[in-house]
């Protein structure tokens, strides 16, 4: 029983903390370190909430969670029962957390596989409409006139502007959109925000999911515009976006990430025109140390006896 309640415990910790988080400005002092705490929390309020149900089910067993399970499937499977008969509340408890364990699961590997197919599909289409343009090498470049400019990430990741964006950016604001793409790509941020749009499908009436997606997503382009930094002036990537912003940009395709794609695109152009203090590199540490912690903190409880 003390493992489900630190189980339990250790979910609704996460929850204030996704919620108090949604609210927090000092995430966009330092995106990157938020982007890891955010997956910190995900994942341990994940397994800490079904952990906290099963470890309640399996108490009878004293092994812990994993091994209560596999005791459990063997005592099922050779015609055993549980050490203590079990009543209506460890039933319920085990079949609402194997359900919503696998639940996690399927949705997460379902929208993994959407989105895998959506980019293959893409790819094709891109083989077929797309050309090289030895202005911006290396980039496949659409004849369309609207304004767009995306990266389909992947083991073959691709990054895609249109001519109307060409035609619309100066060279160094465009050098500062490619910069920005390419951090999405490198940094694989289509695999941070994967988790989130999962919980989303999982459990599409809770507002701190709703909340925390909307907020990783602007971290990411946060982060992607840092790196883009590094490469050219803020202000450019500032006209940039805001230059797209006006001529009424192209949504990226499902799957792709793009420059525009976020919905707080005047957060990001004030944050690179007149940006806040750097979070001190003491806090930062002690944030990603925090975030381990908590990410080993359910598994460990998962395997300890009760």
């Amino acid at each position: 029983m003390m493992t489900a309640a630190a189980l339990a415990t250790l979910a609704l910790v996460c929850t204030v903390g996704a919620w108090r988080l949604t609210r927090a400005r000092w995430p966009y002092r330092a995106p990157h370190v938020a982007i890891v705490l955010w997956q910190a929390l995900g994942v341990t309020w994940g397994l800490a909430g079904t952990g906290a149900l099963l470890a309640y089910a399996l108490s009878p067993y004293g092994l812990g969670v994993l091994n209560g399970l596999h005791a459990f499937v063997t005592s099922v499977l050779g015609g055993h029962g549980p050490p203590e008969p079990y009543g209506p509340p460890r039933i319920l408890a085990l079949v609402t957390g194997l359900a919503a364990l696998a639940v996690l699961i399927v949705v997460l590997l379902a929208a993994g596989a959407q989105t895998s197919r959506a980019r293959h599909r893409h790819r094709a289409l891109l083989a077929l409409i797309a050309r090289e343009d030895p202005v911006v090498p290396g980039v496949r470049v659409l004849d369309h006139p609207g304004a767009a400019a995306y990266c389909v990430p992947g083991l073959r990741s691709q990054v895609v502007v249109s001519e109307g964006t060409l035609k619309l950016l100066s060279s160094a604001e465009l050098t500062a959109v490619l910069a920005h793409e390419a951090a999405h790509v490198r940094e694989r941020h289509d695999l941070v925000l994967l988790p989130f749009a999962a919980l989303r499908r999982a459990l599409p009436w809770s507002r701190v999911v709703r909340d925390a997606q909307s907020e990783v997503s602007l971290l990411v382009e946060m982060a992607a515009d840092d790196v883009a930094r590094r490469y050219c002036s803020p202000r450019r990537l500032a006209t940039a976006l805001l230059r797209f912003g006006t001529a009424g940009s192209v949504p990226a395709p499902h799957g792709a990430l793009g420059a525009t794609g976020s919905s707080a695109v005047m957060a990001r152009v004030e944050r690179l025109i007149t940006p806040g203090p750097a979070l001190p590199v003491g806090v930062r540490y002690s944030i990603v140390v925090f975030s381990i912690t908590l990410t080993s903190s359910a598994p460990l409880l998962w395997l300890i006896p009760h």
